[in-house]
């Protein structure tokens, strides 16, 4: 169980640096001086975000190839990483609305100064926006990574052997009913000794830079 636990967090990390990276991308996009770059942006956000996570699984675990050729070297493409990449779907999305969120937290006389000074839009985003932007958008970040580590038992479900599908597997191999509660209960311990103590940094974080969700 502990190692299945292990391939839960490597799911979660990974989702969730493709989720930043991509999320960042997809947020500068939502706040284009281009309506048409802010229209499609904003329906990628409002679709990922409202997509349901199980089904972004089930898409990505059946739709993408299980190899890639590249050159005449094939690539396997495992079922944990078609996981990991339904994943960080709706976490792309959400991390895009941080973004846009914080971004559009700051007063209005951030870009006038900048504008005073010479910047144009480019490094007036990355010098003066976005540096002010990093504090507040770390409490969500941290609480959508909270969210997104409970969510990665749901790849068991498309069959990859994380913590919850060892679980049962272990069960099974047992036969034995009254080894049900124990382990479960063993397996959510796992869960709650990683998320809690991140979601009382989050807590803290933003009595800190007095962020309100």
């Amino acid at each position: 169980i502990a190692r299945g636990f292990a391939l839960n967090l490597a799911i979660s990390f990974v989702a969730m640096v493709i989720g930043t990276v991509a999320g960042v991308a997809l947020g500068l996009t939502r706040i284009s001086t281009l309506r048409p770059v802010r229209t499609v942006s904003w329906v990628t956000i409002q679709f990922f975000r409202n997509a349901p996570w199980l089904a972004l699984l089930f898409f990505c675990v059946y739709a993408l190839p299980h190899t890639i050729d590249l050159g005449g070297l094939r690539l396997v493409f495992p079922d944990w990483l078609k996981a990991t990449l339904g994943l960080a779907l709706p976490v792309m999305a959400n991390v895009a609305e941080i973004l846009r969120g914080a971004v559009q937290a700051l007063p209005s006389t951030q870009w006038q100064a900048a504008s005073a000074l010479g910047l144009d839009r480019h490094l007036t985003l990355r010098l003066v926006i976005l540096p002010q932007c990093l504090k507040p958008a770390i409490p969500p970040w941290m609480n959508w990574y909270a969210i997104l580590t409970m969510a990665t038992p749901l790849a068991s479900i498309v069959g990859v052997t994380e913590a919850v599908q060892v679980t049962s597997e272990a069960l099974v191999a047992e036969g034995r009913h009254e080894l049900l509660m124990p382990m479960y209960l063993y397996l959510l311990t796992w869960f709650f000794l990683y998320c809690y103590p991140i979601a009382l940094w989050t807590e803290r974080l933003e009595r800190k830079y007095g962020v309100i969700q």
